[in-house]
C-alpha cells in the first residue's frame, strides 16, 4: 500500500503499524515524536495498522545548545 512519509511516497506492506514503519529507519519509536494525518501520536497507538494513503511525519530529538 501507499503512504506519504516526511513528504516522500513509500510503498508498504498492508498491516504496518507505526511502531514498524519507524524500526525500518533504524529509530526507536521511544525517541521519536510521531505525527500520523497532521495529528501526533500517543506511544499507546504506535501498534495501530496504518492505512492506504496516511500521512506519517517522524521527527527525531536533537540536543545542544550553548
Amino acid at each position: 500500500m501507499q503512504i506519504q512519509v516526511n513528504g516522500e511516497q513509500r510503498e508498504v506492506p498492508e498491516g504496518t503499524t507505526v511502531r514498524a514503519l519507524v524500526e525500518q529507519f533504524n529509530m526507536k519509536p521511544e525517541k521519536v515524536a510521531i505525527e500520523l494525518n497532521r495529528r501526533l501520536v500517543k506511544s499507546d497507538r504506535y501498534d495501530a495498522p496504518l492505512k492506504e494513503g496516511d500521512q506519517i511525519e517522524i521527527v527525531t530529538f536533537v540536543g545542544g545548545g550553548s
